[in-house]
């Protein structure tokens, strides 16, 4: 029952760093690569809706920030045309509709945290003509356009140019995620927000008291705008004691943003970590520290694994039609509405 309920559905994953893992190779072997290490896992998994973001590690900031952000967002297109049976690279509803019809996995490109861009905010429009739909604007720390939730104790809001950025960006149609960005910033974003916004990695605080969580007046800011709240699955995010690390514990944030959000505004942004710092460890790629808590998801740390939600899920006893709308069609909604 819940392998068919999984394959039926539209199963979308709003974060999943696998273009870091993929960007590290040579790019005569991105295409290969990501058919030989990553395919395989998506398909087993079910995962019909990928969102890929462009993040920039230390070593290329600031200098090879832009630089770097070119060369990932090209690693999407080379590894989408090398597989072009079997994924797509779409930018707007339309084509995740035709993407899904043909049996393809829609990718989609994000920003996380755009220091490729830093305060020339009119980059957002070239690289939007490059396929991004999707951008953060803050990480951990402090950049050009708002400060990220470690930085909450500044109290500090969005920059000029950031407030330039969220209008740049809902002028495109290039949808605004709020997942690291610090509270006060948030604040703003849901004062300033005429278009939906997205969470594409974001925990309950509520549940969690970490700095990288929403409180249920975000999740419910979030929803008033009509966006969607992707429950993250790194265990530092969903609890204080590795002990309980489990599925239920996904679960028990996913039924908490219903909750408080309603059953039209959750998602899931699995951010599966463990094999992205494995590909990333020199030398590549046998050195990752599997009993990091951070990394370390006994039996949820890849996409193969994300049919493992659904029996979740399904344990619960949500409905089946609750459980379509989680599993990811409120987030092919809300792109299919509104990005492009």
């Amino acid at each position: 029952m819940s392998l068919d309920l999984h394959h039926r559905a539209v199963v979308a994953d709003a974060h999943n760093d696998l273009l870091m893992a993929v960007a590290a190779r040579p790019p005569e072997q991105w295409g290969g690569f990501f058919r030989d290490r990553w395919l395989p896992q998506l398909r087993e998994g079910g995962i019909d809706i990928q969102v890929l973001p462009v993040f920039i590690d230390d070593q290329y900031r600031p200098e090879g920030a832009l630089r770097q952000t070119l060369r990932m967002i090209e690693c999407g297109h080379v590894l989408a045309e090398a597989n072009a049976e079997q994924v797509a690279l779409c930018v707007n509803g339309a084509d995740i509709d035709t993407a899904l019809a043909e049996g393809k996995i829609a990718l989609v490109l994000a920003l996380e945290s755009a220091p490729g861009v830093d305060a020339s905010v009119e980059l957002f429009s070239t690289l939007f003509r490059l396929g991004v739909r999707i951008a953060s604007i803050a990480h951990w720390g402090r950049t050009p356009l708002a400060d990220g939730s470690r930085e909450d104790a500044t109290g500090s809001r969005l920059t000029a140019p950031g407030v330039r950025a969220l209008r740049e960006m809902e002028r495109l149609g290039m949808l605004f995620d709020i997942s690291h960005l610090g509270a006060s910033g948030v604040a703003h974003v849901l004062e300033l927000a005429t278009r939906p916004l997205i969470a594409t990695h974001s925990c309950a605080r509520a549940l969690r008291d970490h700095h990288r969580n929403l409180t249920d007046d975000q999740i419910r800011g979030v929803a008033a705008t009509g966006g969607v709240v992707c429950v993250n699955f790194v265990p530092d995010f969903l609890t204080d004691d590795e002990a309980k690390v489990s599925v239920d514990l996904v679960v028990d944030h996913i039924e908490h943003v219903v909750s408080v959000a309603g059953i039209d505004h959750v998602g899931l942004g699995a951010d599966f970590l463990r094999e992205i710092v494995a590909d990333l460890t020199p030398p590549c790629c046998e050195n990752a520290d599997d009993e990091d808590p951070l990394f370390a998801f006994p039996g949820l740390d890849a996409p193969a694994d994300m049919p493992l939600v659904t029996e979740a899920l399904i344990r619960r006893g949500l409905p089946e039609a609750d459980i379509l709308k989680i599993l990811g069609g409120n987030t092919r909604r809300l792109m299919s509405t509104h990005m492009g």
